[in-house]
């Protein structure tokens, strides 16, 4: 610490480069400060700076942070502590340009895994990383305004953020036992039978689009009796909600009723929710993938056949390319992506997919005879998925009946409220068909030229349609190589966009519609990972799926480390692999063998 005030006193008034000689390690009282990178001038990024607490000065218990779920938890609710009080400071200290500013990541509702605080579970040392905006006036150093922000504005924010004792008191155990929740809940979802569920009281709405914080005003949720469960908790403690079973699930009823509210829920559960978000026992299986339409995507030698067959100009859709995707085949690609991804639920929202993609009606099928449509209604390959590769559906509908003959259970949201009314809609569907009975309506027609009339089958959407083609064959054999004129670049550059997109070079990769990235810090992530996998993965030899397999294993492994060794920024934030999976499809630049 005497050193850095030396430094500080010597380099005051001088020219801005003068900060250079400040990188470096410094022990303070109550901490070890790093100033890992400085910047060029006082209108460049900030520098980069970052403190190691050690388990002794922080006096948090190990068994805090020796379990992932805790750990992640506690570095959470550490992190949200160090942003207040470090933004307190923030242009406290004069200068121009980025002159006095500090910065370290802003946790939303969700609690992610963020590079910006990392608890070492053996050690138990606390690592933060930050910026801050050395001070200046033009370009002379103005190093006795950095001196107050080194020694007055970090040590007061992490005396009253990052120790124990400074939280209030009780708080670190809520946020504990909250984790403990979710992950028993968790635990319990597959064993119960069950891809998500639901906590009576839970309060889905959210504040605003831009404002993710849960409406003032909103409606309780409140499980119908039919769906009720009880799930236990830790120390004999026990809560009851909507528990969605494996299988087909059709969310229908009025618009502005709750519907996608729901879905947007059910989507966001696949991660964990802060204690006063409303969601935070909102939990969905943690492989479920949103999927929906996007017209202009890039896919590349993607055995879509399933879906999509016999196009009118020959396109082979067993390995289907193309730069432009349309409404319907991009929907097919992200369906057969997430499935080769692992995932074991699929969300869709009627709203945001292919009419087209999803069903055929009866007058239409009357029309165009089966054999002249290319696409196998998504509704046609629901019961398969289920039953032979076991991944559920969970399905908004707002203006088709026709998922009613398929779907296990369909819940009607009413004024916020969900009610069970699949007797009642089955019941509805068979008399439709015509089955008095109100079985399912199963495709039995021999004679294709027939199809067209038979109410069952357009019931089924045209699942003996290319029957053939079965998904439990569907198998991902593409196999990746170096793109050279990339790595060729004197240097690999690698950019977020919010989470709109990622670039590396000038080759961007859209993530608009990969919706459950949800912090630009995964989106920042994602492009360090696609420059791993072209660096270290992509060799000719080895296939797509072990490439990302095997750098999310190094992922799950090292952490954060995995990407930069020692040199960790501060931004980032941990991701699934289905969004690894997404991003590398979405990569127009990919090249296969």
């Amino acid at each position: 610490m005497q050193n850095l005030e030396r430094l500080l006193n010597q380099n005051d008034h001088r020219p801005y480069p003068a900060y250079k000689a400040l990188k470096g390690r410094y022990r303070f009282p109550r901490y070890i400060l790093s100033i890992d990178h400085v910047q060029g001038d006082p209108f460049a990024a900030p520098s980069s700076l970052s403190l190691r607490i050690e388990k002794a000065v922080h006096g948090f218990p190990a068994e805090y942070y020796t379990e992932p779920h805790r750990r992640i938890m506690l570095q959470d609710l550490l992190l949200r502590e160090f942003s207040r009080e470090l933004s307190k400071c923030s242009h406290r200290a004069k200068g121009s340009g980025k002159s006095g500013t500090f910065s370290v990541s802003r946790c939303g509702q969700e609690v992610l895994e963020r590079s910006a605080l990392t608890i070492e579970p053996a050690s138990g040392t606390i690592t933060v990383r930050f910026s801050a905006g050395f001070p200046a006036a033009g370009r002379t150093t103005l190093a006795m305004e950095l001196k107050k922000m080194l020694f007055d504005y970090v040590p007061a924010a992490v005396e009253h953020s990052l120790l124990s004792r400074a939280l209030p008191k009780g708080k670190a155990e809520k946020w504990i036992a909250l984790a403990d929740d979710q992950r028993e809940v968790r635990d319990q979802l597959s064993k119960a039978g069950l891809v998500a569920f639901v906590a009576d009281g839970a309060i889905l709405p959210r504040k605003s689009g831009v404002d993710d914080t849960p409406m003032a005003s909103a409606v309780p949720f409140e499980s119908p009796a039919e769906d009720r469960v009880t799930l236990e908790l830790p120390k004999g403690r026990s809560i009851s909600g909507l528990g969605i079973k494996k299988g087909i699930t059709l969310i229908v009823g009025g618009g502005y009723h709750g519907k996608s509210t729901l879905l947007k829920a059910l989507e966001r559960g696949v991660y964990d929710h802060i204690p006063g978000d409303g969601r935070e026992y909102v939990l969905t299986e943690d492989s479920a993938m949103k999927i929906r339409s996007e017209d202009g995507r890039s896919v590349k030698k993607l055995d879509i056949s399933a879906f999509i067959r016999n196009l009118p100009n020959g396109k082979d859709t067993v390995s289907f390319s193309t730069e432009d995707a349309s409404g319907s085949t991009s929907q097919a690609s992200n369906t057969i992506e997430a499935i080769l991804a692992g995932s074991r639920t699929l969300l869709i929202d009627e709203d945001t997919s292919a009419t087209n993609f999803m069903v055929r009606d009866a007058l239409m099928q009357s029309v165009i005879h089966p054999e002249q449509e290319p696409i196998v209604p998504f509704l046609g390959r629901m019961e398969e998925l289920y039953r032979d590769r076991g991944i559920s559906t969970i399905l908004v509908a707002g203006s088709s009946g026709a998922f009613f003959h398929v779907a296990d259970r369909i819940l009607q949201m009413k004024e916020y409220k969900p009610l069970d009314i699949t007797e009642l809609a089955k019941t509805a569907a068979a008399r439709d068909a015509g089955n008095a009975a109100g079985d399912k309506v199963e495709a039995a027609v021999g004679d294709a030229g027939n199809a067209a009339g038979d109410a069952g089958d357009s019931a089924a959407g045209g699942r003996k349609q290319n029957s053939e083609r079965r998904l439990s064959d569907l198998r991902d054999m593409r196999i990746p190589v170096k793109n050279t004129e990339l790595l060729d670049a004197r240097r690999v550059k690698v950019r977020g966009s919010g989470t709109d997109s990622i670039s590396i070079n000038h080759e961007s990769v859209e993530l608009r519609f990969v919706e459950q990235v949800v912090d630009h810090e995964q989106a920042n992530l994602l492009g360090l990972l696609l420059r791993t996998l072209e660096e270290d993965f992509f060799d000719g030899r080895t296939s797509l799926p072990d490439c990302i397999g095997q750098l999310y294993q190094r992922l799950q492994k090292q952490g954060f480390g995995a990407i930069h060794g020692d040199s960790i920024p501060g931004n980032l934030a941990m991701i699934r692999k289905q969004e690894l999976y997404a991003m590398v499809n979405r990569y127009r630049a990919l090249k296969l063998r």
